[in-house]
């Protein structure tokens, strides 16, 4: 297993039904400076503990049954930072002190989450993934001024190759002419990307085209008349000659 300047546990089980495939994952990380302790499932975050705001957090839909990790979920998390943080000292003991492996993001996009429309509530969300170690910090402006009201980020989430994915989230009210952006920071970055979303007039239907009268009819018609006047033209050149050989 190699070693990374993130020392990351992952404990995933699988649950297989009758007619589904489920994933349930825990996540313990930590750096010097950051950590995370998360429990998910299927993709989606269940709980995870807030370290800066000393508490846990459940971002889960209210239309669903509340999970529940129980009183001293917080506590437990905060445990498992502490010997997270004691493996990564002996580690770097044992290999004297490896070099720090960095990863750039490799992707980011700005987005809402609905069809924008004037004067309603809206979410834009910025999607950054591909990046180690974890996290990336994101920031968000309107009209080039500094915004916080609104705005949140879930925990890094693993993807299959070692990487991360971190979403980032701000509540807003679409107004014409408004434009924002979200910037992206990481320690493998030598400057922050930046990814804009300017707030346009949604487009309008187009009128549909009257239909123009079919030309096929006339030209038949035509056609046909044509065709008698040059049968009656010749019919009557047949009787002619008919009688002038009487």
């Amino acid at each position: 297993m190699k070693m990374k300047e993130l020392l990351l546990f992952l404990s995933c089980v699988l649950c297989v039904s009758t007619d589904s495939l489920h994933t349930d994952i825990h996540i313990v990380g930590c750096s010097d400076f950051n950590g995370e302790v998360m429990f998910g499932l299927d993709r989606e975050e269940l709980w995870y503990a807030d370290f800066e705001k000393q508490m846990d957090v459940y971002p889960q839909p209210p239309f669903i049954d509340p999970i529940s990790f129980g009183d001293g979920a917080y506590e437990t998390a905060v445990s498992n930072l502490y010997t997270c943080r004691q493996l990564l000292q002996l580690s770097r003991q044992g290999m004297k002190d490896y070099p720090p492996l960095r990863d750039a993001p490799s992707g980011v996009m700005i987005y809402t989450r609905d069809e924008v429309e004037f004067t309603v509530k809206n979410t834009l969300i910025c999607h950054v993934t591909g990046f180690y170690p974890a996290p990336v910090k994101v920031s968000w402006t309107k009209n080039e001024q500094i915004t916080t009201e609104g705005s949140s980020i879930n925990t890094p989430y693993p993807n299959k190759d070692g990487t991360f994915t971190q979403i980032a989230r701000l509540k807003f009210i679409p107004q014409q002419g408004d434009i924002y952006s979200c910037t992206v920071e990481h320690l493998a970055l030598t400057k922050p990307l930046i990814k804009i979303y300017n707030v346009e007039t949604p487009e309008t239907p187009e009128t549909p085209e009257k239909p123009k009268p079919s030309v096929g009819p006339a030209v038949f018609c035509g056609l046909g008349v044509i065709i008698g006047l040059l049968s009656a033209a010749g019919g009557t050149f047949f009787i002619l000659k008919a009688n002038k050989c009487i």
